[in-house]
């Protein structure tokens, strides 16, 4: 099993481990907002309740090694801006990301991936980062082509976004390989 740092520092930015004491942040900054969690794989929190839930569930991953997260906080800000994970599937590593919607079109979400491919894509049993993104999310593709990642075609009805339809929305593919 590999397990990665729980902090990753950049120029703008540091990737930690999340905490419980995070949802209440979380839940004000981006979880409930409507417009940022549009093309994500599930609804917006009613509550901070929900968002206890999801660190839970983030911690969860930690422990028996399936999935990785961290919470970004802005260096300058001293304040948690988004949230970046990593799903193992032995030799392939997926990322997903959500950024509060005050810091998009900055370069924060680029850093933080960047960041953690560099990590990745240094261990010597795994080969692949992939990651998705709706047809229609121009942004995070984006994110994907400046974090070095390349398009590897599209995922004929892939992803439910519930947000924007209950049936599957064509995606986006993006890889790094080694």
């Amino acid at each position: 099993m590999i397990y990665p740092p729980k902090t990753f520092q950049t120029e703008r930015l540091r990737l930690r481990k999340p905490t419980l004491e995070d949802a209440d942040v979380i839940f004000c900054s981006y979880a409930q907002d409507s417009e940022v969690t549009k093309y994500l794989t599930w609804r917006p929190h009613r509550n901070t309740e929900d968002t206890h839930e999801f660190i839970r569930s983030c911690l969860a991953g930690w422990n028996d090694a399936k999935s990785f997260h961290w919470a970004i906080i802005g260096k300058k800000q001293n304040k948690l801006i988004g949230m970046i994970a990593a799903r193992v599937d032995a030799h392939r590593w997926e990322l997903g990301y959500v950024l509060t919607r005050a810091y998009w079109g900055k370069g924060y979400m680029t850093e933080a991936v960047k960041a953690l491919l560099q990590w990745v894509l240094t261990q010597p049993d795994i080969y692949r980062v992939w990651s998705v993104c709706d047809v229609d999310n121009v942004a995070s593709a984006r994110v994907m082509e400046k974090a070095g990642m390349t398009k590897e075609g599209i995922l004929r009805r892939w992803s439910i976004h519930p947000n924007i339809s209950e049936e599957p929305r064509d995606s986006y593919c993006y890889a790094a390989t080694k």
